[in-house]
């Protein structure tokens, strides 16, 4: 698919699971895709530019896995202690 300056852009880039690495597939209707954002204290704005975004495919989910990914994965980024 071409855009208006004659630029070939995807239809579809996919994505990849933030704990396994696996593709994440169009049909995959389990996926999810959570984002962390930093807030202004004071105003309770998200703050541009400061996201945590993660991925989790459908067999992570299915596995009952998901929390335990997402809180190794905020351990990981410094959102969370890592004594918790």
């Amino acid at each position: 698919m071409e855009d208006d300056s004659g630029k070939t852009v995807e239809l579809y880039i996919p994505r990849k699971c933030s704990s396994s690495s696996r593709i994440i597939a169009a049909n995959d209707h389990a996926a999810i895709q959570i984002d962390f954002v930093e807030v202004d204290p004071e105003t309770g704005v998200m703050l541009p530019g400061k996201v945590h975004r993660y991925a989790i495919c459908g067999e992570i989910r299915r596995m009952g896995e998901s929390d335990d990914c997402l809180l190794r994965l905020a351990q990981r980024d410094g959102l969370v202690p890592r004594n918790l």
